[in-house]
C-alpha cells in the first residue's frame, strides 16, 4: 500500500490508528500483524511497524506524536536531543501540550498541559523541541537532586547554550511550585561558580566555623608580577588554592599536564594547593571540609601573612565567607 508506505517512511515507521483508518488499513489487519510480531503497540492508538525496542527519535517522535501537532518535547529528554552531556536519569519523555489539549500520559510519555509553550521550539528531522533555556527550566522542575540541577544549570551557561539571565527570566514567567531547586543552581552560577562541583563545594565550605572567607574564581598575580593561574577558591591570608579536579578533564595526557603546570606555578611562589575530585566530595563532603579546615590551621601556624600572590583587582572577583 504506497500511501501506508509513504507515512511509514515519513514518521520513522509509526503510525497512528486515525492515520491506518484514512489509508483503509482495518483494526483486524492491525491486531494480525501484532499477533505475528511484524508490528507492535507502542502507546494508546500508535504502532510501530517493526518488532524490537524504540531508539531514541522513534521514542520522542512516538511522544509527539501520541499528544498532536502543537505538542514539544521538553526536560530531560530534550537536552539530550541538544546534545547535553549531563542529563537527569530518567527514561520518561515529558512533553509540553496546550492546556486546552485533552491528552493523558501513558507509557514513558508524561503530558504536562501549559499556557506557555515555548515560542522558541525548534523543529528538525520531525521533532518539535523546546529550547535549552526551557529544558533546563522543566528538567529541573521535575527534579529532586540539586546536583542533578547544577550540573545541567552549568553545563547550560558554560558553553553559553543559555545565561543566567535567562534561567531568572524563565523562573520569572514560569510556576513558583517547584521551582527552588533551579532557583538555588542559577544563583550560584551567577554568583561566579564555574561548576556544579563546584558550587557543591562552596556550599560545604560555606558550613565551617573555621574558614576564612574565600575568594572563588579570583584573578592572581604573583608579586613579582607572574600572571597566576585562576584557582575554584583561594584563602588569600594562608596562600592555599582550592581545585575541583574533574576525572574527564584531568585524566586526559593534555589536561593532566595543565594541571601540573598549575600546581607547579603556585608551588614555585609558596602557595599550597588541595586538590579535590567531585566523587570524593559527593561521596564525603564533610571529610573535604576536614581537609581543608585542617590545611587552613596548619598554614595558618606557620604564615603570619601570606605576600607571595596577590588578587589583581576585584573586577569579577566573587566573594564568600563569614
Amino acid at each position: 500500500m504506497p500511501e501506508l508506505d509513504t507515512l511509514l517512511n515519513r514518521q520513522r515507521q509509526l503510525i497512528r490508528r486515525d492515520q491506518l483508518d484514512a489509508v483503509g488499513v482495518s483494526l483486524d489487519a492491525v491486531r494480525w500483524r501484532i499477533r505475528t510480531r511484524r508490528w507492535q503497540r507502542v502507546l494508546p492508538g500508535l504502532y510501530g511497524a517493526f518488532p524490537g525496542a524504540l531508539d531514541a527519535n522513534q521514542r520522542l517522535l512516538a511522544a509527539l506524536l501520541h499528544t498532536g501537532a502543537e505538542s514539544q518535547i521538553t526536560g530531560a529528554a530534550a537536552l539530550r536531543w541538544h546534545s547535553f552531556r549531563y542529563v537527569p536519569q530518567t527514561e520518561l519523555v515529558h512533553v509540553l501540550v496546550p492546556h486546552t489539549v485533552r491528552r493523558s500520559s501513558a507509557g514513558f510519555v508524561v503530558v504536562q498541559r501549559t499556557t506557555r509553550l515555548d515560542p522558541l521550539s525548534r523543529i528538525r528531522g520531525g521533532l518539535r523541541v523546546c529550547s535549552v533555556v526551557r529544558a533546563v527550566a522543566d528538567a529541573a522542575r521535575v527534579s529532586r537532586d540539586l546536583a542533578e540541577v547544577r550540573a545541567c544549570v552549568a553545563e547550560a551557561v558554560q558553553n553559553r547554550r543559555a545565561t543566567p539571565a535567562e534561567l531568572f527570566a524563565e523562573l520569572d514567567s514560569g510556576p513558583t511550585p517547584r521551582s527552588a531547586l533551579l532557583r538555588s543552581a542559577s544563583a550560584e552560577i551567577a554568583a561566579g561558580a564555574r561548576s556544579a562541583p563546584e558550587a557543591e563545594l562552596r556550599t560545604e565550605l560555606g558550613k565551617s566555623d573555621v574558614l576564612p572567607v574565600i575568594l572563588w574564581n579570583p584573578r592572581l598575580v604573583a608579586a613579582d608580577g607572574t600572571r597566576m593561574p585562576t584557582p575554584d577558591g583561594w584563602m588569600v591570608e594562608v596562600g592555599i588554592a582550592l581545585e575541583m579536579d574533574s576525572r574527564e578533564y584531568h585524566l586526559t595526557p593534555t589536561g593532566w599536564q595543565q594541571t601540573m603546570r598549575r600546581h607547579n606555578l603556585f608551588a614555585r611562589h609558596g602557595a599550597l594547593v588541595l586538590h579535590f575530585t567531585p566523587a570524593e566530595l559527593r561521596r564525603d563532603p564533610s571529610a573535604v571540609r576536614a581537609a581543608v579546615e585542617a590545611a587552613y590551621l596548619e598554614r595558618l601556624q606557620t604564615i603570619s601573612s601570606f605576600t607571595a600572590i596577590r588578587v589583581r583587582g576585584a573586577g569579577g572577583t566573587q566573594v564568600t565567607g563569614h
